[in-house]
């Protein structure tokens, strides 16, 4: 068996390009979709303070409270208010 004599349109498509290079993936067209995300990775103190007075009021317990702290979190991080990230998450 010769296998040099076989060729796929795969291993066609990737002569001349580098080691791991996709075929047929135009990553420009997501390009414009793709948005800026600001991320600190650190929440500030009155975020955590708002936070905190946010959970108290929500009522929740156990599983979900956490969840929910988690999900709210994450938004904050990026850059929403607590109304914002309480829209977006429980929205999802």
């Amino acid at each position: 068996m010769d296998y040099g004599e076989k060729t796929t349109k795969k291993g066609n498509a990737r002569k001349g390009k580098p080691v791991g290079s996709r075929l047929a993936f135009d990553d420009t067209k997501q390009e414009a979709t793709k948005v800026a995300r600001k991320s600190t990775g650190k929440m500030s103190d009155k975020q955590k303070a708002d936070l905190t007075k946010h959970m108290t009021k929500t009522g929740l317990t156990g599983r979900e409270a956490k969840s929910h702290r988690m999900s709210m979190m994450s938004r904050m991080r990026k850059g929403m208010s607590v109304g914002a990230a309480h829209k977006d998450v429980m929205k999802a």
